[in-house]
């Protein structure tokens, strides 16, 4: 085993399994019968997940959202994109040409070089480079809101988001499902589960889908496949163990989308800037998950996990050149382009050993979570690029094939010769952490409650540039210690009121100009909130409903620093910035099969100090809103289920609004507002036969939905529909 992975490996599951052994008493003692049915119920039937402990949602000092999958359903959600735009909290970021998932929560995102930060069962799984995630093996995606690096370590500044896999059920069956859709849309989706053994002991799960599609933008097709298989084995009643795979491979053309000039407006939305002929970009990824999970008794169990990830990316693209080398500020007509060639890779190793428990001093009772985890994340990165000079003033007298220059409205592809790109990064990094964690959540009376937590975190980074004449390692070392502090307080039960303060921090990747690498990005956040279980008010309604006032601050933000050197690309810090808001966020089901969902969030972010050498192309200035962080947003899904000739059927319909936002740090380019809606219906002719359709865009909105900047914006989808049929067994 890699010394820089065995003695934290072995620190943290030997940490975890001492602590047993020290525990009060009073963690013996038989809990009284309602105790049994919610202790039961986290430990064993529902199989407990990691960083949460025995804790009822209006206990809970956080603002979170759980996303089902029936919900996922009803709103056609297929992307991990589509997904989050049910959460108000949640806004699109640049996706790097539809390559990988960028999103911020509460206005902070994290590095614009990265894919964004989220965890796959626990397990930190989103920064590598495995294409935009597919959720066909999601079963529930959590907004958890606010820094949690008290809990997880790093993570993005404005919250995390976990996705709670599909696993083995114990159960014989499952579904296929079909969908075909406008732009020659094929997907198929499969979920089998069976059990082995001589008493049914092993649980085994395959899910998977393939899928294959055009576009509205001329030319762009994708080609995606993924497998998921799972199996637990429940080797004694207090002892199971479970192993995940994830393979994912996908085909997509690098599509930086369209570009806006002042005069002119956006380049049509279907028209392709790049090339066909750089073909596509061909990213995959191999993950595997193993998790232990063993009950000492009812109040107390170990769960224990080892995750590794390995990613790729790779392939060319010509992409719309920025400022001075872009054509089309000049005619309206003609896009500049540059040319690269990427190949990166990433690895990410995993471990991690956590107790949860509770027990009383006296009268007071106390909820526990106590762990250890380290994480190692391998970066490579190289990139080769061709880029032309100034663009002048007059596009007549450049040289068309220098420019690589394309018309949008009449576009002929494959004119030009492949350029010979040079260097321009060439880059390994190596970021590893370890860290002690323990919360407690203290009922002091039978209505005020009290989360302490804490956090240390030791990480280390090594940071080499191959392009440098020798090569050049530089290293940073630091440790952190992250609080949270929380208090609810239960008026009755259906009703509570909480307020918490949690930091978190970030380890930053890259080096400046002069090869220095920077401090973490650190966050520190409070929050009051108001939560109602609305099944307390009402024999037909279920539901939940929290109101949330929050503010965030950030510091150590990096943007780009577009200083052109020979040795790569480097990054600069912006500065601090503040967030703050209110959310509403609502889930109902009545009794007559009326389902709502809505979501509302105000927020207001924007950079607190002014930056005059900041991201090469400006000012940032104190006041400045944050890139693609809209005001308002809102997402409301509703459904309703009846009969219709004796089979069951169902109507839906989902709208979702998005304020203007700035596109362009130091521009005053922004993104106009949009509403879109969608509808959905669907009908069971058989008990196993369900015949689905979706309408998305329903009023055909031209609508742009993230940017870079003003050569790099992403249009949204015009009107779509889709046809599935699924059939279970």
């Amino acid at each position: 085993m890699d010394k820089h992975i065995s003695r934290p490996v072995a620190l943290a599951i030997a940490a975890a399994l001492a602590i047993p052994c020290t525990v009060p008493v009073a963690a013996e003692t038989a809990p009284s019968s309602d105790d049994e049915t919610i202790v039961e119920e986290v430990f064993v039937l529902g199989k407990r997940r990691a960083y949460q402990g025995n804790i009822d949602p209006l206990e809970n000092p956080t603002a979170d959202q759980l996303i089902d999958e029936e919900l996922l359903r009803e709103a056609g959600a297929i992307s991990l994109d589509d997904a989050l735009d049910l959460s108000a909290s949640v806004a699109r970021q640049n996706n790097f040409g539809g390559l990988w998932n960028s999103f911020s929560v509460r206005g902070f995102s994290g590095d614009i070089n990265l894919p964004s930060g989220f965890l796959v069962n626990g397990f930190n799984a989103g920064r590598g480079f495995a294409g935009p995630r597919d959720i066909v093996g999601i079963e529930t995606v959590e907004v958890l809101k606010g820094p949690r690096s008290a809990l997880f370590g790093r993570g993005e500044p404005g919250g995390t988001v976990n996705l709670v896999t599909k696993r083995p059920q114990f159960e014989k069956g499952g579904d296929v499902r079909a969908t075909f859709g406008r732009w020659d849309q094929m997907r198929f989706e499969g979920d089998f589960q069976t059990v082995a053994g001589s008493n049914d002991e092993i649980g085994i799960r395959f899910v998977g889908f393939y899928e294959d599609a055009e576009s509205f933008r001329d030319t762009v097709e994708t080609e995606k496949r993924g497998l998921y298989p799972s199996i637990t084995w429940d080797i004694a009643d207090a002892t199971s163990i479970t192993y995940e795979l994830e393979y994912t491979e996908q085909e997509i053309p690098f599509d930086r989308g369209v570009v806006y000039a002042d005069a002119f407006g956006f380049s049509p939305r279907d028209t392709f800037v790049g090339e066909p002929g750089d073909g596509p970009i061909e990213t995959e990824v191999v993950g595997h998950q193993l998790e232990l999970q063993h009950n000492f008794s009812n109040n107390w169990s170990l769960l224990a996990g080892l995750g590794y990830r390995d990613t790729s990316f790779e392939g060319d693209a010509s992409e719309p050149n920025f400022g001075g080398r872009q054509t089309y500020f000049l005619d309206g007509r003609n896009v500049s382009r540059f040319f690269r060639e990427r190949d990166f890779e990433s690895d990410y190793f995993v471990a991690r050993a956590e107790v949860a428990g509770e027990f009383e001093v006296g009268s007071v009772r106390h909820r526990l979570l106590i762990g250890a985890d380290y994480d190692r994340f391998e970066n490579s990165l190289f990139i080769l690029r061709y880029r032309p000079g100034s663009a002048g003033t007059d596009v007549s007298l450049l040289d068309p094939e220098e420019f690589l220059l394309l018309d949008v409205f009449n576009p002929v592809y494959g004119q030009y010769a492949r350029p010979v790109p040079g260097p321009n990064t060439d880059r390994e990094e190596d970021l590893d952490g370890f860290g002690i964690y323990i919360q407690d959540q203290i009922d002091l009376t039978d209505q005020l409650q009290i989360r302490l937590g804490l956090r240390w975190d030791d990480f280390e980074q090594d940071l080499t540039n191959l392009l440098a004449s020798p090569a050049a390692t530089t290293s940073s070392s630091d440790d952190r210690i992250s609080p949270q502090f929380g208090v609810v307080y239960r008026v009755n039960d259906g009703v509570s009121l909480y307020a918490s303060y949690g930091e978190g921090f970030r380890q930053q990747t890259g080096s400046d100009f002069q090869g220095n690498q920077f401090d973490p990005n650190i966050t520190e956040s409070a929050e009051i909130g108001l939560k109602l279980d609305l099944a307390q008010f009402s024999e037909g309604i279920s539901g939940s409903l929290t109101v949330a006032l929050f503010d965030v601050e950030q510091s150590n933000i990096l943007v780009n620093d577009d200083r052109d050197f020979v040795t790569g690309f480097f990054s600069i810090d912006a500065g601090e910035a503040e967030s703050q808001g209110i959310e509403i966020d609502a889930d109902v089901a009545f009794e007559n099969g009326f389902n709502v969902w809505f979501s509302y969030a105000f927020t207001d972010a924007e950079y607190t100090t002014s930056n005059p050498d900041a991201d090469g192309f400006g000012v940032i200035e104190k006041g400045d809103p944050l890139i693609n962080s809209p005001e308002h947003q809102l997402s409301l899904q509703i459904s309703q289920r009846f009969e219709v000739g004796g089979m069951p059927a169902q109507v839906g319909a989902g709208v979702q609004y998005t304020d203007e936002r700035a596109g362009f740090v130091t521009s005053d380019f922004e993104l106009p507002d949009y509403t879109i809606a969608r509808f959905f219906g669907q009908i069971e002719p058989t008990d196993r036969l369900t015949l689905r359709f979706d309408l998305d865009n329903a009023f055909d909105e031209t609508f742009y939905t993230n940017s870079f900047a003003d050569v790099w914006v992403g249009p949204g989808t015009p009107r779509r529909w889709r046809l599935t049929a699924a059939y279970s067994f």
